[in-house]
C-alpha cells in the first residue's frame, strides 16, 4: 500500500467520524510504517493540544490606547480610519484555535512531502 495521503492523516487524527473500512486499512499500514506512524502521533498531538486550548491560552486584544495610537497614526496619512475590531466570543476564539492549528499540520505535511520529493530525486 501506498502511504496515507496527509489529508487522511489528519482525519484519523481529528477522530470526528466512526472509522471506515480505508481507516482501518490506513491505521494497518500506519503500524507498519514508520514515517506514517510518525505524522499521525504529530498530527495527533496537534489536534489534542488545540482542543486542550483553553481562554487563557489565546492572545488577548491590545489596550484600548494602542487603537488609539494607530489610528492617530493613520489620520495624519489620510486614510480612513477603521474601528477596532470586536472581540471574538469563546467558542469563535476556539474555532479560530483549532482552524490555525490544523492549517499549521497542513503546512507541516506539505512541507515533509516535498522535502521528501527533493531528497527522492536527489538520491
Amino acid at each position: 500500500m501506498a502511504h496515507v495521503e496527509p489529508a487522511h492523516l489528519v482525519e484519523l487524527a481529528l477522530r470526528n467520524t466512526p472509522p471506515t473500512d480505508d481507516d482501518v486499512e490506513a491505521l494497518r499500514h500506519v503500524e507498519r510504517c514508520d514515517r506514517c506512524r510518525d505524522e499521525l502521533r504529530m498530527m495527533t498531538r496537534v489536534v489534542t493540544a488545540a482542543r486542550s486550548a483553553e481562554l487563557v491560552d489565546l492572545p488577548t486584544a491590545p489596550p484600548e490606547r494602542v487603537w488609539q495610537r494607530i489610528t492617530q497614526g493613520l489620520s495624519r496619512e489620510s486614510a480612513p480610519t477603521r474601528p477596532p475590531p470586536t472581540p471574538l466570543g469563546r467558542r469563535a476564539k476556539r474555532k479560530l484555535l483549532v482552524a490555525l492549528a490544523l492549517a499549521v499540520v497542513a503546512g507541516a505535511v506539505a512541507a515533509g512531502g516535498v522535502a521528501r520529493h527533493m531528497v527522492k530525486r536527489n538520491v
